[in-house]
């Protein structure tokens, strides 16, 4: 009970458990329903949820699946209910100190929209003004950059302009000869 409502990457003294673990810290890594659903972090929710995953990611083993394949799945949301029956914990220090320097370090997962649409409805911009202004990505990995969907830049628009012109011209030319 005393769990309820703290969510995944959140830090617990261990006087809670027992005395013997007065001046430790634990930090909760995941964990299991009473059916066995996994928790996923990211999903503020303390029910179970139906999405979408990609072959790897926690819920999904992805067997026989191909490339870009999504499968819909049933996770737990990240945050402790009493459903929860199995909670996966990580011993991290004795320090306060150091658990402040490692949690500074760590980086926590934001299931962030991706359609550009959804990022203008989210930030209350208009189509005139341009989303990567607003919707900074701040990673320093190519990797882990989102990428916003479905945004049409200035760029595109010459490129699509430009392709527009040259069929045009080949078909003025098939006209002619």
């Amino acid at each position: 009970r005393i769990l309820y409502g703290k969510k995944i990457n959140s830090k617990i003294e261990g006087k809670i458990f027992k005395k013997e673990w007065d001046n430790k810290y634990f930090i909760i890594t995941g964990g299991q329903d009473k059916q066995g659903f996994p928790m996923k972090e990211g999903i503020l929710s303390p029910s179970r949820v139906k999405i979408l995953l990609k072959k790897g990611s926690t819920g999904c083993r992805g067997f026989k699946m191909k490339k870009g394949e999504r499968c819909r799945k049933s996770v737990r949301g990240c945050i402790i209910s009493p459903e929860i029956s199995v909670l996966n914990l990580k011993l991290l220090t004795n320090n306060f100190e150091e658990l402040n320097q490692i949690e500074k370090n760590s980086k926590q997962k934001k299931l962030n929209s991706k359609r550009s649409s959804k990022i203008r409805k989210k930030l209350g911009i208009t189509k005139s003004d341009d989303i990567r202004k607003f919707y900074s990505n701040s990673s320093e990995n190519q990797k882990d950059k989102v990428k916003i969907q479905r945004y049409i830049s200035p760029l595109k628009i010459q490129k699509k302009k430009e392709m527009i012109r040259t069929k045009t011209k080949r078909i003025e030319e098939f006209r002619k000869s």
